[in-house]
């Protein structure tokens, strides 16, 4: 009737509203299957879920990020949900899962305004006013400092990270760790304070042995043995040299070509090699180091010579173990053995020597003075209980990591959502967005409570009359559902994981509500010039 493409033109702006309303109803409904997956792994009787990857392995956790990484959605919507588990992990490595869980209810509580015709953008100016507002309380009023000396506040803390995870069998034992491990590698330089967890504390995983006998070593351990069976294997106080050049002559990049015309020449040739690699070890052996670990190869004429001096040579290590060393033992890492001098030599270890775990040989580095990098050494039945334990770990030592580099805590259990929640509310006339978010807080409470059992509603209606009444530490407790005293049980929560879960949430909310169209591209078949565009980009084209 119209011809060709015409109808686009007659699209009303009532019907473009809808289209937008439409799209904004799918993307809250993506956002809150994706919250659904994860809210039952939220709290200390959290479940657990069993993913299998493409390559047929398997992943046991309640990690939010964990769990995600391994999702496989087509929504455009829950693959940004998605990507936010991952920022929280690592911006702050804890609250993966509070975060998916309050993003899905921020989306939830949107509904209502978009069925009532309110504008997206009235929606997200209130949202931002009350993440502001949260914010505020959370520094000024909720949160309270925490003195870094006071070693078992800090093992408060760490103990209700872990508490919510599997490896809160061992909650004491992995809070040794990661507290051993953050103080170990904190370089504290003209007041500026850098923890470096992931180039300087290791997780080494050995399955094999039980989680108990699991430590931080005061030192370094790598995977490798010695390249020659004469060399020692135990040596007390070694002077360590580290390279990351080759013991051996120089090959050729590419092909390389040599006419040789005598076979003086090709005699001359081998001399020529073996003089180079000679030399290399004269340089070594003129520090009389001990050990030389380097990144490179060892040829067999130069073990040779460092076999008859005394020295222990190990090869092809890591760049990463490499730097470890070179933190752990003092030592500076060369790169030609001409440039060696006694100041590079690494003299601040205690012990070395090679063990046998399971069925491989470790090079233990240990008894360091002040080391300044460390190897964390687990022990598991196997591999998926190691996996497991190492990403639990990780989240120990973040929080241990936010702890001292912003040193304020907030009540956990759902206590602060509460209090902040029962603030907004305060200032927010009734049945609008501003306490809508207030509202959508209480999620984390709630979602504790159905996780353990408790009756929801009874719980939540007891909890909101006790932050009415100025208890503003009082949550849910994580076993029982009991309503229970934070600050008196001493489950407390970086103040950084909570300020990035409340930012990260409320603006995914406020992005994924500013969407009113998705257009999906769509290739033109190659024999059909005049193919007319996707519906899609159409609706798109009309706007």
């Amino acid at each position: 009737m119209f011809g060709g493409q015409q109808p686009i033109l007659v699209l009303s702006q009532n019907t473009k509203r809808e289209s937008g309303r439409k799209v904004q109803l799918e993307n809250i409904n993506a956002g809150k299957t994706i919250a659904d997956v994860i809210r039952t792994c939220l709290g200390p009787q959290a479940m657990l879920k069993m993913l299998m990857d493409p390559m047929g392995g398997i992943v046991m956790t309640n990690d939010g990020n964990a769990i995600l990484r391994e999702i496989t959605v087509q929504h455009p919507a829950a693959k940004s949900m998605i990507e936010i588990a991952r920022t929280q992990d690592e911006e702050v490595g804890d609250g993966t899962t509070s975060v998916i869980v309050l993003a899905g209810e921020m989306l939830a509580v949107a509904e209502q305004f978009l069925t009532q015709n309110i504008h997206p953008t009235v929606i997200i100016r209130e949202y931002r006013q009350a993440l502001e507002d949260a914010i505020k309380l959370l520094e000024e009023k909720i949160s309270i400092p925490i003195d870094m000396n006071d070693k078992e506040k800090m093992k408060d803390v760490i103990r209700s990270c872990v508490g919510t995870k599997y490896i809160g069998r061992w909650a004491d034992l992995a809070v040794d760790i990661a507290l051993d491990a953050v103080n170990t590698v904190m370089v504290n330089e003209n007041g500026r304070v850098e923890v470096d967890i992931k180039n300087y504390a290791k997780v080494e995983k050995i399955p094999g042995g039980t989680v108990e006998e699991s430590r931080v070593l005061n030192g370094v351990m790598i995977n490798k043995d010695v390249t020659h069976p004469k060399m020692r294997r135990y040596i007390e106080n070694p002077r360590i040299v580290l390279l990351d050049c080759p013991l051996e002559y120089k090959k050729g990049e590419s092909q390389t070509n040599i006419e040789i015309v005598g076979e003086q020449d090709f005699t001359k040739l081998l001399q020529l090699e073996e003089e180079h690699v000679q030399r290399q070890c004269e340089d070594i052996i003129a520090l009389k180091p001990d050990i030389v670990f380097t990144e490179k190869g060892v040829s067999d004429l130069a073990q040779h010579y460092l076999v008859k001096a005394g020295i222990t040579a190990i090869r092809r290590l890591r760049k990463t173990d490499n730097n470890r060393l070179a933190r752990a033992c003092g030592a500076t890492i060369v790169n030609r053995t001409e440039e060696l001098r006694e100041a590079d030599v690494g003299t601040a270890a205690g012990k070395f020597e090679v063990k046998k775990i399971g069925d491989d040989y470790f090079s233990f580095i240990t008894e360091c003075k002040n080391p300044k990098a460390c190897t964390i050494l687990l022990r598991g039945a196997s591999k998926d209980v190691l996996n497991e334990i190492e990403r639990n770990l990780q989240d120990a030592l973040h929080v241990a990591k936010n702890l001292v580099l912003s040193p304020r805590l907030v009540a956990g259990g759902g206590a602060v959502e509460m209090a902040v929640s029962h603030a907004l509310a305060a200032n927010a006339a009734h049945n609008t967005p501003y306490r809508a978010v207030a509202q959508a807080l209480e999620i984390i409470p709630r979602t504790l409570a159905q996780n353990c059992g408790a009756n929801t509603i009874r719980t939540l209606t007891a909890l909101r009359a006790q932050h009415a009444a100025g208890s503003s530490t009082a949550g849910i407790d994580g076993e029982t559902g009991a309503i229970v005293d934070m600050a008196a049980k001493g489950i407390w929560e970086p103040l950084a994981v909570k300020l990035q879960v409340y930012k990260t949430a409320v603006e995914t909310a406020i992005l994924l509500l500013r969407i009113d169209d998705i257009v999906s591209g769509s290739k033109k078949k190659a024999n059909d010039p005049a193919a007319p565009p996707a519906p899609s980009a159409m609706a798109a084209g009309a706007e």
